[in-house]
């Protein structure tokens, strides 16, 4: 079965997401060249990536990739974040252009068939940032819309000024937060809601237990703040009624976490982001092991 709600998260290619402090670390170019390899073999044709990932370096390796492979991925790339250590942010319509303009070069397309706003820019009014990407969108340079790391309210105001497609956030059993507001606004107003860090930075994947240190190059050691209240014995808790769950299928704790989103339909995309190719195996296990709507809501239920 080909993973079409899956897309390949490339934010690890030549750093840790957008942190210019860690510009140049994560995957070389080669290790994410044979990451590439492995997912389209897998099935997974989107690759998502951003401008300040790396600080360029994700993108670039996609091109090369495309060059070299002599095949064409669905593309999302974004915007907002920093390319350097005090570098310019934001989403300013000539900073648009600028950004755009290299992220096209750097991947080596014409176009982009998604693009994203990284954060919510307060300084720029939200209709000049829509107008900006519309226009580009005339001119082809890339094909929709959308955001990313935006909230209900901040949603709302780009649906009033522009026309975006989707929108991009944290989601997983340990981060549900967009379950009270931006889901159902997504439902009410047919915006298609995709997924990033379904394993929540490594947490679901079993890594992380009670008293052990953490692994030498995982998220917590490189950029522990973003996860750092999940350190808990709450977390393990429900921890280890994820284990238990994942034992009785006989599969691993992430493809369970990731079968628990597949089973969800209001997610359209679920990003993940492999470290090494083997980490593929979840996904294919979680396509797979489908849950039933009982199995999910028992899930639900140990992660509420």
């Amino acid at each position: 079965m080909t993973p079409a709600r899956i897309a390949l998260g490339c934010g690890n290619f030549g750093g840790v997401g957008s942190a210019p402090a860690f510009f140049g670390q994560g995957l070389d170019e080669d290790q994410a060249l044979a990451l590439m390899d492995a997912a389209w073999e897998l099935g997974i044709t989107h690759f998502d990536t951003a401008d300040a990932y790396g600080g360029g370096r994700s993108e670039h390796a996609i091109g090369r990739w495309i060059r070299t492979r002599g095949v064409q991925p669905t593309l999302t790339t974004k915007t907002f974040n920093p390319m350097s250590e005090g570098g310019d942010s934001g989403l300013a319509p000539a900073r648009i252009a600028r950004q755009l303009h290299d992220s096209l070069e750097r991947l080596g397309v014409d176009r982009v068939e998604l693009y994203l706003a990284h954060e919510f820019d307060p300084e720029t009014p939200v209709d000049e940032w829509t107008g900006a990407l519309q226009e580009h969108q005339r001119a082809g340079r890339i094909g929709a819309y959308g955001a990313s790391n935006f909230d209900a309210e901040q949603l709302t105001q780009a649906l009033g000024a522009g026309d975006p497609v989707a929108v991009q956030n944290e989601y997983s059993l340990l981060r549900r937060g967009d379950e009270a507001e931006l889901l159902p606004l997504c439902a009410e107003r047919q915006i298609a809601y995709a997924v990033y860090s379904p394993l929540c930075g490594g947490w679901l994947t079993g890594k992380y237990g009670r008293g052990r240190p953490y692994p030498a190059g995982s998220r917590m050691t490189q950029r522990p703040e973003p996860y750092a209240e999940l350190a808990s014995e709450a977390t393990f808790a429900k921890l280890d009624g994820l284990l238990q769950f994942a034992r009785e299928r006989g599969v691993a704790m992430a493809a369970v976490a990731l079968a628990w989103l597949l089973g969800d339909e209001r997610i359209a995309q679920i990003v993940i982001g492999p470290g090494r190719p083997e980490h593929l195996q979840p996904v294919a296990d979680a396509i797979e092991h489908r849950l039933t709507a009982d199995e999910r809501a028992r899930l639900g239920e140990v992660f509420g």
